[in-house]
């Protein structure tokens, strides 16, 4: 880890989503790839979408990093911790763009950020929601040693998720 802002893993750099990731983000947002990130909406609303995950770092001074390449700037996704307003518990959230996927990428980025809540932001608990239908999500939240807690609370009752619940000493095994 270089600073609070950016982290580097074996073959990757995580660091502060910018305005010239928004593109990117919001293409993201209208596509079906979105469907269960809250996205696969008009280009208005994925566009509010996208620079609320650069407000999150304004205001928590902490949020999803765009994911990198070493050696290549461009976001390959988002993933890291998310708190907003309202939500019962803290997250660890991801989203990869179209092509990247298959490579490893989120679990090498998940992991790591996960390692940064407990010891950098000193989160004590570590939350995944994933929409039930989402089964990529699912296989890497179990992946990252994540168990179901049917007892968590629904960030939205009317929209039931599936809570996975990141275990510290999971994390640092």
């Amino acid at each position: 880890m270089t600073d609070a802002t950016t982290i580097s893993t074996n073959r990757l750099v995580l660091r502060r989503p910018n305005s010239g990731d928004v593109p990117a983000l919001t293409d993201f947002y209208v596509s079906k790839r979105s469907q269960y990130a809250g996205g696969f909406v008009p280009r208005a609303k994925a566009w509010s979408n996208a620079v609320a995950m650069l407000g999150h770092w304004q205001v928590h001074n902490y949020g999803l990093w765009a994911v990198t390449t070493k050696g290549d700037d461009t976001a390959l996704g988002l993933v890291g911790p998310y708190y907003p307003d309202g939500r019962p518990e803290k997250e660890i959230g991801w989203v990869l763009f179209e092509g990247a996927e298959g490579r490893g990428i989120a679990f090498e980025a998940a992991r790591a950020t996960l390692k940064h809540a407990y010891d950098v932001l000193n989160w004590d608990s570590i939350v995944s929601y994933i929409a039930p239908e989402n089964a990529r999500s699912i296989a890497l939240a179990q992946k990252l040693g994540a168990k179901r807690d049917i007892d968590a609370a629904q960030p939205d009752p009317s929209k039931p998720c599936l809570v996975f619940r990141h275990d510290r000493d999971e994390v640092f095994a």
